[in-house]
């Protein structure tokens, strides 16, 4: 089936039923908000995969393609959906790379994705409850579920041996999904979680919370916050009571910025964020180095990855609109078919046009799976001398 689609869509490519055209895509990030110090390498990922394949001039007999930024802020879904709206309404994108954080993913999704028809592909939203959202078959995500970091997290604890934790988590939809997976995860492998308690953002004092949570103790402090948020505020707090000493970081902790704000006193606190040994990733990291951008910063990879997709699967039907493209997603991304690497996307749009299938491995090692979400792998890391260094891959 999937070879007869991709001779299907070289068939009209050959008789010129695309035209060129410039394509826009939406890019919709939180620019502002608590993961500001990431987005703009998420953005920059996703502006690279246009870049090349605007350059190849192999998409949809030689269409460009234009990046038109939203700022979503993460966390208010009324002006989330208020970007999205502009994005499709008044700049005609084709289709959306984003949102990012699950909450005003879930927004978008349901109030403008789905009655508006755009396929949205977003890079960084891990909410478990978004893997049944009703999504009309136009949501994809290159990032893997919080249900399968909990899982993993679990592991890491048992294998350092860390018996009894502690949870502090962002009070929104990524948060709690994510610390109830978590939750699950440690019971379920033997541990004990003393308690889990959410924490708002925007605070100036968190020494309650920290208060809290010290009364119930643990070897470690799990923090699923914000990097640029109350989840550093929680850190800060708990080192100034001497509260933990040992912090275990998810992916929305995960940056540099934790290097400058705490350095050395983080020794030994460990996380994990999605990533790939692959080479895939190394390659991506060359290119982001090249363009000026930090491509080992979470979620660069997975949202070149999400963007170069959503162009593929444009080939690969023949349009750029999002109801022909949203069929083509799940064949881009898997096998059987051509490897198709970063940098090589002219060369995946040429084997599309010639009716030959392609498995888009892309920089994170892109497996779809179930209603359209990344399988899942991990990379640990952890603090040593006060910067970040990598474990292992998961």
């Amino acid at each position: 089936m999937k070879k007869l689609l991709a001779a299907t869509a070289a068939a009209a490519l050959m008789t010129g039923a695309a035209g060129a055209e410039d394509i826009k895509i939406g890019v919709i990030l939180g620019f502002t908000g608590p993961l500001e110090s990431i987005t703009p390498m998420m953005g920059s990922g996703a502006e690279l995969a246009m870049k090349e394949v605007s350059d190849s001039g192999k998409l949809l007999d030689g269409s460009t393609v234009t990046s038109v930024r939203g700022d979503s802020t993460c966390v208010d879904a009324a002006a989330a959906q208020a970007a999205a709206e502009r994005l499709v309404t008044t700049d005609g994108v084709s289709a959306i790379m984003g949102a990012d954080c699950s909450g005003v993913t879930g927004a978008v999704l349901a109030n403008v994705a789905v009655p508006n028809g755009i396929v949205m592909v977003s890079p960084s939203a891990t909410s478990p409850g978004l893997t049944s959202a009703e999504d009309n078959g136009l949501f994809f995500r290159t990032a893997p579920s919080d249900a399968r970091q909990g899982e993993i997290l679990a592991a890491i604890l048992k294998e350092r041996g860390i018996g009894s934790v502690a949870i502090s988590y962002t009070n929104n939809d990524y948060g709690k999904g994510l610390a109830d997976s978590i939750q699950a995860a440690v019971e379920a492998s033997g541990g004990s979680v003393t308690i889990s308690a959410a924490h708002e953002d925007g605070k100036a004092d968190y020494s309650a919370e920290v208060g809290a949570l010290a009364s119930a103790g643990g070897d470690a402090l799990i923090v699923a916050g914000y990097v640029d948020q109350g989840g550093s505020g929680v850190i800060q707090g708990s080192l100034d009571t001497g509260a933990f000493s040992t912090f275990v970081l998810p992916d929305g902790m995960y940056g540099t910025v934790l290097e400058e704000k705490f350095g050395s006193s983080l020794d030994g606190s460990f996380g994990t964020v999605p990533g790939t040994d692959s080479p895939g990733g190394a390659t991506f990291q060359e290119m982001a180095t090249a363009a000026g951008f930090d491509g080992t910063s979470s979620y660069a990879g997975e949202s070149y990855d999400a963007a170069a997709l959503i162009m593929l699967a444009m080939q690969a039907a023949g349009s750029s609109k999002s109801a022909d493209l949203m069929g083509k997603i799940m064949d881009v991304a898997n096998a059987p078919g051509e490897p198709i690497y970063p940098g090589e996307l002219a060369k995946g749009l040429e084997l599309l046009a010639a009716g030959t299938d392609i498995d888009y491995v892309g920089a994170s090692a892109v497996e779809l799976i179930g209603p359209g979400e990344a399988a899942g792998a991990y990379r640990e890391y952890e603090f040593t001398d006060g910067k970040i260094t990598t474990t292992k891959f998961h």
